[in-house]
């Protein structure tokens, strides 16, 4: 189906929970038809949780007309009307929506007849009210029943500025009423865990219109950052890896002979150096390429892992920008790892272990696999797309793990296998990626001399555990709705004495904490306890270390858990054996 068409055609519905959603807003519009008389609709898909419907009318919708046509949706739905198929002839169903005076339906049946040879179409009959639809639909009205109105937007018709702008409603519905009160539950809990607003409350980072997409990490932010960097450095002495550096600007003939000019131009920055056009690079890849070439390399020196930490930056366009998690400058844990055809199974398992490892110690348990393999846009021969993803299928059957197929959703130069984690809040984000690649080699031209002294192509491994540590670290604070592990919270402990006369005896072990290399402070302001412990409670720092002369006397501390209403008495030397046993779950030899 062509674009022309398809943006105005409802897709298939393929599940029963999708047949209820798309009755259900047949129903909305019948509701909206009995408020406006003079409604006019385009089109009312099914969505993930829910649908939408796009209308054109003379009154204005607003948040206060929901709770108005979810009323009306229940008298229709409390009628129970069946929905009756009808199947027209184009031109009576064109003759039908003229005296219905929908014109948009009319247009969607014009784009049939004339785009597809389509001598029929069908709709839906419910009650007083008619719809141009495939469907199907369930057997009555009543049959929709856990259903919410959600929001308000507004939508050009067929997606272009050049057409009239609709009110789009959204809705999700539901076929149990306990699924409906999650889902709103875990909605009012994602405002809550908003990145965006815990980076304004904990101090992380800001954004400024003067470089738009681009995040400035307050010291708070960047101790998280940091610490994210450090931990994948640490995965690079078990896991063998170099780490190496690179240029941030590069002559554009690059990117040609990449394949990135091609493929990728619309999302990259360009500027002029010596009249010779140069472009900020988008990704790290081809930049390693230089390392692998700069010296005569043989088998023996297989595989070669190379790490970079680059900063990227890509023409996201405005509207696509989100917090930390859709930005236009950002690093990646990047590496690429240079081996010979044999070594391809050995080094992605490695990879493998390397991300699985590391989402379990970020608590994202669930994980699932996915093989992505070549898109329509795309560089190299069919034949090694085939051999490329003929590796990465064999490798994921050999590991004896469920993974699904995105058929499409592969790198311009190669497959991949993708790595998507559901957070606390049930959503899911694509973070680590392994990409297997046999072309930048071959277009970069290059070569190791083989045990039989012949020279042949590397084969390049394209890897990122976290990915970009912008989206990360936003994804990990709706996550933890703040609360970060001991071992990255910027503030790891808040040290607070109850009066000033125990002031020296908590500066004292702030001064130990700090020696051992923990981030905590003191607050030895003249307020309230009650007014401290509340505070710390919304820094969320991790351990409160509470002192008053019943402590100081015994070498003590009381010492309450972010999250936790009890305290317990630990010595000192007990609090400085809990933090280091917190802070080793960290480091990859940990096994506990």
């Amino acid at each position: 189906m062509s674009s022309a068409i398809s943006d105005l055609v409802e897709p298939e519905i393929h599940s029963e929970v999708d047949t209820m959603r798309h009755s259900a807003a047949h129903v909305m519009a019948h509701a909206i038809r009995r408020i406006w008389p003079d409604a006019r609709f385009g089109i009312g898909p099914t969505i993930e949780n829910g649908f939408y419907y796009d209308v054109d009318m003379s009154h204005k919708l607003t948040p206060e007309d929901l709770p108005k046509i979810e009323a009306e949706m229940k008298k229709v739905i409390k009628e129970g009307k069946p929905f009756v198929r009808h199947d027209w002839p184009v031109d009576e169903a064109l003759g039908i929506f003229r005296k219905l005076g929908q014109n948009f339906k009319i247009e969607i049946i014009e784009n049939l007849r004339d785009r597809t040879g389509a001598t029929s179409v069908s709709g839906y009959e419910e009650g007083d009210f008619l719809d141009l639809c495939r469907g199907p639909h369930v057997k009555a009205a009543n049959e929709v029943k856990y259903f919410k109105l959600m929001s308000v937007a507004g939508a050009y018709w067929r997606g272009s500025e050049k057409n009239p702008q609709l009110q789009r409603i959204y809705a999700v519905a539901f076929n149990r009423k306990d699924e409906l009160e999650e889902y709103l539950h875990l909605l009012e809990e994602a405002k809550k865990r908003d990145h965006r607003k815990l980076g304004k409350e904990l101090d992380l980072f800001s954004f400024h219109a003067e470089a738009p997409g681009s995040p400035f990490f307050h010291p708070r932010g960047t101790v998280v950052y940091n610490r994210l960097v450090q931990y994948v450095r640490e995965l690079y002495g078990p896991y063998e890896y170099d780490e190496i550096i690179t240029p941030q600007i590069f002559n554009s003939i690059l990117w040609k002979k990449s394949g990135h000019y091609e493929n990728y131009k619309e999302n990259m920055f360009f500027t002029e150096v010596d009249e010779r056009e140069f472009a900020v690079k988008p990704m790290n890849c081809p930049a390693s390429t230089f390392v692998y070439a700069s010296t005569k390399r043989s088998y023996r020196d297989l595989p070669l892992r190379l790490a970079d930490f680059g900063r990227l930056h890509r023409n996201e366009v405005s509207g696509a920008l989100s917090g930390l998690t859709r930005v236009r400058s950002f690093c990646q844990d990047d590496a690429h790892i240079f081996c010979s055809p044999d070594q391809i199974e050995a080094e992605i398992k490695k990879v493998v272990s390397m991300i699985l490892k590391t989402y379990d110690l970020f608590g994202f348990t669930d994980t699932q696999v996915f093989l992505s393999t070549r898109p329509e846009k795309r560089v190299g021969s069919d034949a090694l797309w085939d051999t490329a993803e003929n590796a990465l299928k064999a490798v994921l059957d050999s590991l004896g793990r469920p993974y699904g197929v995105n058929p499409g959703d592969g790198a311009f130069y190669g497959p991949k296998i993708d790595f998507l984690v559901r957070d606390a809040l049930k959503r899911e984000h694509q973070l680590g990626t392994i990409q297997l690649d046999f072309n930048l080699p071959d277009r970069f031209e290059l070569e190791y001399t083989a045990s039989d002294n012949t020279a042949q192509r590397p084969v390049m491994v394209h890897r990122a555990v976290l990915g970009s540590l912008e989206r990360f670290m936003g994804i990990l604070l709706e996550h933890t709705a703040g609360a970060l592990p001991f071992w990255v919270s910027p503030l790891q402990a808040r040290v607070v004495p109850i009066k000033d006369t125990h002031n020296d005896y908590c500066r004292a072990f702030l001064l130990k904490l700090k020696r051992a290399g923990y981030r905590a402070d003191i607050d030895d302001r003249n307020e309230s306890m009650g007014l401290k412990t509340r505070e710390a409670q919304v820094q969320k720092i991790p351990f409160s270390l509470v002192a008053g002369d019943r402590e100081m006397e015994a070498g003590s501390f009381a010492v309450r858990k972010y999250g936790e209403r009890e305290s317990k008495v630990m010595t000192q030397d007990e609090i400085v054996a809990l933090f280091a046993g917190l802070e080793a779950i960290s480091h990859p030899g940990y096994e506990g």
